[in-house]
């Protein structure tokens, strides 16, 4: 999710699920071996477990890039051969290397390799479509699995549609091929050995919880991103957690310490609120909590800039939930 799951949005998650696997936005191969890494890869230790999403098809540069992750302290790193999007297309990487899977397998066996530090090998996953185009998307899903698989790829993030590289856009990418879950079913029915892990579509932990018995995990991206506050469950239903469920009131305020943190490191407030905006979603006070922070946000200043996260809570607070 490039331009979404920053470090400031991936530090809003965390305070909300301590368990879920984190991801961090693409990042190119390129771009970690010569860029800034303080800014591109850095995290802080609550963020664990959190995974380094890579973008390429150079195996060498694949590989320094897995590195440096590993090095880094990444508790997973991600090749995406999913992403649908020009820019990503322009490079030859992103879904268009689904029609090339001996060369991805050579990305992720290098990868694999390389992400090894200090006595512990950082596993090495990949996320992907069904196929692209025109593709069949059984025979292209099964016979790019069978490929990755026999070069000792284990773990699929399998997004359970095609990608359409010619005449949709990223957004109609992710919403108009329809989502095809038997496939993935059915992959995982026939490949027990290997874990395969449900992406695409899954608006609420009601839909995750219902594919979840069929699949070794599920992924939800824009669910998570839109409406946050769903997140304050995940640990309980997903991963037995028996502490006290928080409420959105109380997540915001808890976290308010950390954002007082980060604004006295010279973040700007909208670059931590912007990512924030959908967690009173269908609350009263909802609307104005995301009109004072899209609005004020980004003209405040300085460490001063916390009042504006303060008057944002007041008034939710002055609106109460409701049953």
């Amino acid at each position: 999710m490039m331009d979404w799951t920053d470090r400031n949005c991936r530090a809003f998650h965390r305070h909300l699920t301590k368990r879920a696997l984190l991801y961090t936005e693409m990042v190119t191969a390129d771009a970690v071996i010569r860029g800034d890494r303080d800014r591109l890869l850095g995290f802080d230790p609550a963020e664990h477990p959190v995974a380094l999403q890579l973008g390429g098809s150079e195996p060498d540069k694949l590989a320094e890039a897995a590195r440096i992750g590993a090095q880094l302290g990444y508790d997973e790193i991600n090749l995406n051969v999913g992403c649908p999007s020009e820019r990503v297309q322009s490079g030859a990487f992103g879904a268009c290397l689904m029609r090339e899977p001996e060369l991805v397998a050579d990305c992720l066996s290098a990868m694999r390799e390389a992400a090894k530090h200090e006595g512990r090998s950082v596993p090495v996953t990949v996320k992907h479509r069904l196929g692209v185009d025109d593709d069949d998307p059984w025979t292209s899903l099964f016979s790019f699995v069978n490929t990755l698989a026999r070069a000792g790829t284990t773990t699929f993030i399998v997004h359970a549609r095609k990608a359409w590289l010619k005449g949709l856009s990223p957004k109609e990418n992710r919403e108009l091929p329809p989502l095809d879950y038997d496939l993935v079913y059915e992959l995982k029915h026939l490949r027990r050995d290997l874990e395969i892990i449900l992406n695409g579509g899954l608006a609420s932990l009601d839909e995750a919880e219902r594919q979840l018995p069929s699949f070794d995990g599920v992924m939800l991206g824009r669910a998570a991103y839109h409406t946050p506050a769903i997140l304050l469950e995940a640990d309980r239903r997903f991963f037995g957690d028996t502490a006290p469920l928080r409420t959105p009131d109380q997540a915001a305020v808890d976290f308010r310490p950390w954002i007082v943190k980060r604004l006295g490191q010279g973040v700007p407030l909208h670059a931590i609120t912007r990512h924030m905006l959908g967690l009173f979603t269908a609350r009263p006070g909802a609307r104005q909590w995301r009109r004072i922070l899209s609005e004020k946000a980004p003209r405040a200043t300085g460490a001063s800039a916390i009042a504006i996260y303060d008057e944002a809570l007041a008034a939710v607070a002055r609106e109460p939930a409701t049953a």
